[in-house]
């Protein structure tokens, strides 16, 4: 188990493999995103994206469960305290393959709770071609290991 005192501020991790499919994408935007060209193919080619793309929600809950699935399953996490600079810098389609870099940008132990302390990390959701589709700054939160050794 990774705790906060583990953490390395300019540390860099790459990891991950999502494949979309259009399948999925039609799913998600059907529930949650239902613009045209996230749900209509032939609405779709028409819109300024000229084919079907993925709805930025649904790429952040990509990058999401590939964190899950990654770093975060041994980390003490205890959860975040939300995002900053969210950016979709380009669109997601279907047959594109995800993964994840990511670098720990700032570290601090929590004024409030010194069992905790929070790790900010700067993500960017890449495609096959390097392209980066989705980036922010998680604003995470993770158990010290030694609360009291200050």
């Amino acid at each position: 188990m990774r705790y906060y005192e583990d953490i390395e501020v300019g540390k860099t991790y790459e990891f991950g493999e999502y494949h979309v499919t259009k399948e999925e994408i039609l799913e998600f935007a059907e529930q949650y995103d239902p613009q045209p060209f996230h749900t209509d193919e032939a609405a779709a080619e028409d819109s300024a994206f000229g084919e079907l793309v993925a709805s930025g929600w649904h790429t952040a809950a990509m990058c999401m469960r590939m964190l899950v699935d990654g770093p975060m399953q041994d980390r003490a996490g205890m959860g975040a305290r939300g995002v900053d600079e969210l950016r979709w810098n380009r669109p997601v389609r279907p047959g594109d393959t995800l993964s994840i870099r990511t670098e720990v940008v700032d570290k601090r132990v929590s004024e409030s709770d010194p069992e905790r302390g929070y790790v900010d990390s700067r993500l960017e959701g890449v495609t096959q071609d390097g392209d980066v589709v989705i980036s922010w700054i998680g604003l995470g939160m993770i158990a010290r290991r030694n609360p009291g050794d200050d």
